[in-house]
């Protein structure tokens, strides 16, 4: 089953009123054609205003979410809420979440759960470190990770994900995995996939690359046959991010 092509684009921290309007501005006059998945994920700020100003086929996501529908959680934002406001996408898991703010991979999964309760698709992000890469560890890191997330759902919702691979060491630091490390590791979570959830999540559940990921490497990366797309950062500030949403055009 041929499986689409995903592009997700993170601003994180970044960006103002005006300089999103201008990325998004330049995502609509792209006239993208639907054939790969497009989503961008602003500063929880600006997401209602996005929602307003992007045009389908491209689509709004958030950058985290909590466990819980509502309640004492200040500064926090329930799946439920992303879903009231027509937010239908959400990244869960990135490394900064996991190494500045704790995100522990239990938490990850928690929130994975309830976003997918409340009807969210996730951007489920997974990695390892420099030291666990030089440590021959990358795959038990991985699953790991996986296996938290496996633990708290039922297989028919990661019909509602996507499995981002973002090596931390090269996310931001200009750094990317070669082709055949991304290709080695994205083939090892397709097999976790067919072993511990079924043959169908293997063949049909898209696993992302993300890493310093830009117009010029883009292409090499998306021949390899178990990339199916990528989670940009920096890139996605820039008018490149309209390239890299096509380079399987």
């Amino acid at each position: 089953m041929a499986r689409q092509f995903f592009v997700g684009g993170n601003f994180k921290m970044n960006g103002s009123l005006a300089s999103i309007k201008k990325i998004i501005d330049d995502l609509n006059n792209a006239n993208l054609d639907g054939k790969t998945e497009v989503v961008v994920a602003p500063p929880a700020l600006y997401l209602l205003s996005v929602q307003k100003l992007l045009n389908a086929p491209a689509q709004v996501s958030a950058q985290n979410a909590f466990t819980e529908a509502s309640g004492a959680f200040t500064g926090e934002i329930s799946p439920n809420q992303l879903k009231d406001a027509d937010v239908h996408w959400v990244i869960l898991g990135h490394s900064e979440r996991r190494a500045l703010f704790g995100d522990s991979d239990k938490l990850v999964a928690d929130k994975v759960k309830a976003a997918v309760g409340a009807g969210l698709s996730v951007i489920a992000c997974i990695g390892e470190t420099l030291e666990e890469r030089e440590n021959g560890t990358t795959k038990q890191v991985v699953e790991r990770q996986l296996d938290a997330i496996a633990n708290v759902i039922q297989p028919e919702d990661w019909k509602k994900i996507v499995i981002a691979y973002e090596p931390v060491w090269a996310i931001g630091t200009g750094k990317v995995a070669t082709v055949q490390q991304a290709q080695d590791t994205h083939a090892d979570i397709r097999a976790w996939l067919e072993k511990k959830i079924s043959k169908e999540a293997a063949e049909t559940t898209r696993i992302i690359y993300g890493g310093s990921v830009n117009a010029k490497n883009a292409p090499e990366l998306a021949g390899a046959p178990d990339i199916d797309g990528f989670l940009v950062g920096g890139a996605s500030l820039k008018p490149e991010f309209i390239d890299i949403c096509r380079v399987k055009a």
